[in-house]
């Protein structure tokens, strides 16, 4: 083996750099190569900034900026010049305001617009005045603009769950505020049918004081009290209504009309502090609807005494249904776990366990651990996936796991968690260690989920009763594939553009991390060469003993020159692990169902036999039918014309017929399908739907050779179920990684 192929093998398998053809790449600022056209996000127009929008609608309550720029425009800039000049300035004020919040300004749009257009006019664009003062005019929205940045998750989650708590509440507080008012009532008309209510004192203070001399008020009670039935309430009903208005008025459990304390938090830093609060609020929830069926009751005169008083006097926590716990302020507890152990919080689990309608989120900053120096495993995302695995192993807690950077693409699913009747738990990874240098929160957070290493789903009790309706991964990129695939392009070294076809994988995500330049090594362009192999194409085949090739990333440092990176078996090991876990949540979501493969598996072979029986049975109709020739009959002696012709003998011979046309068998060095016994699986269209492509049949063929590489037409000859691909010899003998292809083929040949 090459001394230089030694020493790159040599780090894969150990980690450590020796020799003189590896390069550290530490300080070089390296960062994936798909991430390279993300240098700058303050030029591009993307989801963030968000606006906490000032709204009577929870739809409406979070805004991109973007979007309402774009809203703003279609309302101000007409087309034709005026229009367009409208426009540019505009876009160009935007621009000022994602930099301002980029550099950490703070505020509500109508003051980031303010500032933004000062800065402009200081830049030379006066002229864009009157076009921004047109399009301040006509900008109805306002609210915080926030970015991608460590607090967002808990400013967005706290910004929906009030108004989704003002929705929840509405009508309950305003049956409050109208059983103290009838109650009141009650009470008014009872208190002026008595002596006291009839006293002089008080009809000369009803009179006011302009008519005070011209009435003589004693005669006046004296008159009223003999002319007005004796009609008071029961002492015992009056002391009821009583207490139930008091309870009424002095609730704290939202402001209502006529009430008299200051209204209880539901926010909570910690669930330790949430279920304090709820055990202490508990016996004042149990109050409080005691006081609202009697006041209906009451107010109704359907109370009884003898049905009624030893009900309520058994009234206790263990009588309160979900539905009248349900009428209350839910519980927000926003968890700030930055990489370390939960610590008080370790009470999530007791919390959603029980049944109080609470919302949880936990906000993870750092998902990678490096291992200890005695196991030497590469631990990632462990705590995190428990606790969502945990959530939805409690079957009635709606659960949402989604990276930060794409929380308003989801902000359906956490307004629908924050609506659930039940406990909710979101769980939401910031990228916001600090521990990525040079890059932003909201790349590290896209990273992660692009890599697996923090996927979405959303788990809804409430969609249906099977896990076909529960469970979702649709909102994570290509869910179907290992890993997601996206179009890399760039000049090589004779200013030729090459594009190729790159996975984002784990360890693309890693390689992030400054803290992991250990696991990784350069190599020198001058030994790019047949002996690496992409990261992906590793993680597709697991090598025992010494490899043959060492993986690499396509790196790109801070001048935008490109890097080959080799990688050490620990990172592709964790790969591996992460792409189990991503398989275990595929078939969770409906996608590579082992079951479901199994079935269509013992289905296909049935299927396959029924066509191969009709093959043959068509086979058999379409030979021409032969008919027996009878041996020679020896020469009559007598009367030949009469005498009849013996019977054909047993060794008679039938007539030799002409055989089918031979099917010509392709050549084999041409790559070719047997179309006839395509099952439609969709394995090679799903790999290149430009080289492969189904008949009007759903038969697979080879649709255009040059549309793809020798590497994919043996990937998809290994991964087809009935071996029907055949990838034949290379036409590009420059291909890389050839010798190992050409075995990986001589099977399907």
């Amino acid at each position: 083996m090459d001394i230089k192929l030694q020493e790159h093998v040599a780090f894969h398998l150990t980690g450590k750099r020796v020799g003189v053809t590896l390069e550290a790449p530490e300080g070089l600022g390296l960062r994936p190569a798909l991430l390279a056209p993300y240098k700058d996000l303050t030029t591009l127009r993307y989801d963030f900034p968000l606006v906490l929008a000032k709204t009577d609608a929870a739809a409406d309550c979070v805004r991109s900026l973007s979007a309402v720029i774009d809203s703003l425009l279609q309302e101000v800039a007409p087309r034709g010049l005026d229009g367009e000049r409208t426009r540019r300035h505009v876009l160009g004020l935007e621009r000022e305001i994602r930099g301002l919040v980029a550099e950490g300004a703070k505020g509500p749009l109508s003051d980031l617009w303010e500032t933004a257009g000062k800065l402009l006019a200081a830049k030379g664009g006066k002229e864009s005045t009157a076009s921004l003062a047109r399009a301040r005019a006509a900008l109805k929205v306002d609210g915080a603009v926030i970015g991608c940045e460590p607090d967002t998750p808990a400013r967005l989650l706290t910004h929906a769950w009030q108004f989704v708590q003002q929705t929840k509440t509405r009508e309950f507080k305003a049956e409050i505020e109208r059983l103290i008012v009838k109650l009141t009532e009650v009470l008014r008309a009872d208190f002026i049918r008595s002596d006291a209510g009839r006293s002089a004192e008080k009809l000369r203070a009803s009179f006011g004081t302009a008519h005070a001399d011209d009435f003589d008020f004693e005669a006046l009670s004296r008159m009223l009290s003999d002319a007005a039935p004796k009609a008071a309430l029961p002492e015992g009903r009056r002391q009821r209504i009583e207490a139930a208005l008091e309870v009424l008025r002095s609730q704290r459990f939202f402001e209502a009309k006529g009430g008299t304390e200051t209204p209880h938090s539901f926010v909570f830093d910690s669930c330790a502090a949430a279920l304090y609060a709820y055990r202490r609020q508990l016996p004042e929830m149990v109050e409080l609807i005691k006081a609202v069926t009697i006041a209906e009751l009451e107010i109704e005169g359907r109370y009884i005494d003898s049905h009624h008083h030893v009900y309520f006097e058994e009234f206790d926590a263990n009588s309160l249904r979900p539905q009248d716990l349900n009428l209350f302020p839910g519980y927000l507890v926003c968890i700030r776990a930055a990489g370390g152990p939960m610590g008080d919080n370790a009470g999530l689990m007791e919390v959603l366990s029980l049944g109080l309608p609470v919302k949880v989120l936990v906000q993870i900053d750092d998902i990678l651990e490096e291992p200890s120096v005695n196991d030497g495993h590469f631990a990632f995302n462990a705590r995190s996936a428990r606790l969502a695995s945990m959530a939805i192993g409690l079957n009635e807690v709606y659960v949402m796991q989604s990276s930060s950077s794409n929380l308003y693409q989801l902000q359906d699913r956490i307004l629908k968690g924050l609506q659930y009747p039940g406990r909710a738990l979101f769980s939401v990874f910031t990228g916001a260690s600090g521990r990525s240098a040079g890059l932003p929160p909201y790349l590290v957070a896209a990273a992660a989920m692009q890599a697996r290493a923090f996927p979405a789903f959303t788990y809804d009790p409430s969609a249906g009763a099977d896990w076909a309706s529960r469970f979702t991964l649709e909102d994570n990129p290509q869910p179907e594939l290992d890993w997601p695939v996206a179009n890399f392009a760039y000049e090589d070294e004779a200013r030729q553009k090459v594009s190729e076809e790159v996975a984002f994988t784990f360890v693309d995500f890693v390689a992030c991390d400054p803290r992991y330049a250990k696991h990784l090594a350069g190599v020198p362009r001058a030994l790019w060469n047949g002996s690496l192999v992409p990261v992906k194409e590793s993680l597709g085949h697991d090598v025992n003993g010494f490899p043959e090739k060492v993986p690499y990333l396509m790196m790109v440092d801070r001048n935008e020159a490109l890097h080959r990176v080799i990688v050490d078996d620990k990172l592709i090991l964790a790969a591996q692990r992460c792409r189990d876990m991503w398989h275990g949540l595929q078939e969770l979501g409906g996608i590579r169902n082992s079951y479901a493969e199994r079935m269509l598996a013992r289905e296909r072979q049935v299927w396959e036999i029924e066509k191969q029986r009709e093959i043959e049975a068509v086979r058999r109709e379409a030979r021409p039918a032969t008919a027996p020739v009878a041996a020679p009959s020896p020469a009559p002696a007598v009367a030949a014309s009469t005498a009849p012709s013996p019977a054909p003998t047993a060794s008679a011979q039938p007539a030799p017929q002409p055989s089918a046309p031979a099917v010509e068998e392709p050549k084999s060095d041409e790559a070719s399908i047997e179309t006839p016994r395509c099952t439609t699986c969709n394995e090679c269209t799903l790999l290149n739907d430009r080289m492969f492509a189904y008949d009007e049949n759903k038969q697979a063929y080879i649709k255009d050779i040059t549309a793809g590489t020798y590497r994919q037409l043996v990937e998809a000859a290994e991964s087809c179920q009935v071996s029907i691909i055949h990838p034949g010899k290379p036409r590009d003998p420059n291909e890389p990684g050839l010798e190992d292809l050409l075995k990986r083929a001589e099977p399907f040949l």
